[in-house]
């Protein structure tokens, strides 16, 4: 397939996944859109598709209000929390040893400074979680405030681009929480009055989402995975990410619709690394324990396609042979490079559970990841795309695995 049919496909399935469908936030009418023209394009092209229920929680907010006597604030309401109409006197917190030594019970406590310099890793998040963040968590339960309010600055590595970013992202925490930015928090220090209101219209919604798996049998019961994630983050079109992951997996299941080879192809197309429960990424592990053995390779696709630099693939626990193999892939395509080690994908996945795994995305932003300003923000759209990277990392990819066969 010429390149530049490949191209015109990209902007087909980017315009559906970005225009037409936008917003991918797991449990909303358009993640399930996406999965359903997903599993029908796999379907389309001959694959065995595997659908797996996830029960999930969609989240809705009609704005925050927060006021100290006749001066108000803007403040935003945490995604996944709580809604709350309260009033009482603000605690300031800045330090975790501030918080144990604060009485914020029937009070609203308001974190900022250090203690709110990095986001809170949701309560029950298996795959990274700091013990000062689960002290933070547990010290604000056990005291139980009426609301939290925070103060935050930018901190892309862990929250995205966006600013501020919200210090708790949590369905499972039940203190309701609001968040400012970190200027905006100075000003509320200064506030003289002791009684401050604050309301969130947020409200959590039970929903459904799905994992789409796709399958094309080898002649060995070994596999290779392929996976990107399908959601977006909340009021983004999420086109970098990860859009054109999704693309990546629909060009790749038809070049490989008549796949009949040495090992199993399994698309896998993750509903959840975007949202705090990670809900896909924890069924499908749990799908296949004890069989992560089987897993000769995962290529996990994540932030292809961005408009700067070129395409870059990033190696873990990769045996020598398919080192071997890599190395000629990229010392072919001039527009891939290695990439700098990352971890802040669903490759994770398969790097704790022993298997070799390679990590696509664009040189630009994993270089820039601590600073950029794109993911996870309403700049993540069409504009930022370079559509003829997505067809190159395909054919990068088609080559690989034809290449694998051959050992």
């Amino acid at each position: 397939m010429k390149n530049n049919t490949l191209i015109k496909q990209t902007k087909e399935h980017l315009h559906i996944l970005c225009t037409e469908i936008s917003e991918r936030r797991v449990g909303s009418k358009g993640n399930r859109k996406a999965t359903n023209y997903l599993k029908s394009e796999l379907q389309k092209n001959k694959w065995k598709v595997e659908e797996t229920l996830l029960k999930v929680m969609d989240w809705k907010t009609q704005g925050a209000t927060l006021s100290c006597g006749q001066q108000f604030f803007d403040v935003f309401s945490s995604p996944y929390s709580l809604g709350c109409s309260v009033q009482g006197e603000l605690v300031p917190v800045d330090t975790i040893e501030k918080l144990y030594k604060s009485e914020i019970t029937d009070k609203i406590v308001f974190l900022y400074g250090k203690i709110a310099s990095e986001q809170i890793m949701p309560k029950n998040f298996e795959f990274y979680n700091p013990e000062e963040h689960k002290q933070i968590i547990a010290s604000i339960e056990q005291k139980n405030p009426k609301a939290i309010i925070c103060a935050t600055s930018r901190n892309s590595a862990l929250a995205g681009g966006v600013y501020p970013f919200p210090l708790f992202e949590d369905g499972d925490f039940d203190i309701p929480s609001v968040y400012m930015k970190d200027v905006e928090g100075e000003k509320l220090l200064t506030c003289s009055k002791p009684i401050i209101k604050l309301e969130s219209k947020a409200k959590r919604i039970p929903e459904t989402a799905y994992n789409i798996v796709a399958r094309k049998e080898g002649k060995a019961q070994k596999r290779i995975v392929i996976s990107a994630h399908i959601d977006s983050k909340i009021g983004t079109q999420g086109a970098i990410d990860n859009a054109t992951g999704v693309t990546v997996l629909l060009l790749l299941s038809e070049l490989f619709n008549t796949y009949n080879g040495k090992y199993q192809i399994e698309l896998v197309a993750f509903n959840g690394e975007d949202y705090y429960a990670v809900s896909g990424q924890m069924k499908y592990i749990k799908q296949n324990k004890g069989r992560f053995n089987d897993v000769v390779l995962n290529i996990n696709i994540d932030g292809v396609g961005y408009i700067d630099g070129l395409s870059c693939i990033s190696a873990f626990n990769l045996p020598d042979d398919i080192q071997a193999k890599l190395n000629d892939i990229i010392q072919n395509n001039p527009n891939i490079v290695i990439g700098l080690p990352w971890y802040q994908g669903d490759h994770s996945i398969f790097i704790q559970n022993g298997c070799p795994a390679l990590a696509i995305s664009s040189d630009w932003l994993i270089r820039n990841m601590e600073s950029q300003e794109v993911t996870h923000t309403t700049k993540d759209n069409l504009s930022i795309i370079n559509f003829e990277r997505i067809p190159e990392c395909v054919i990068a990819i088609k080559d690989l695995i034809n290449a694998l066969e051959e050992m």
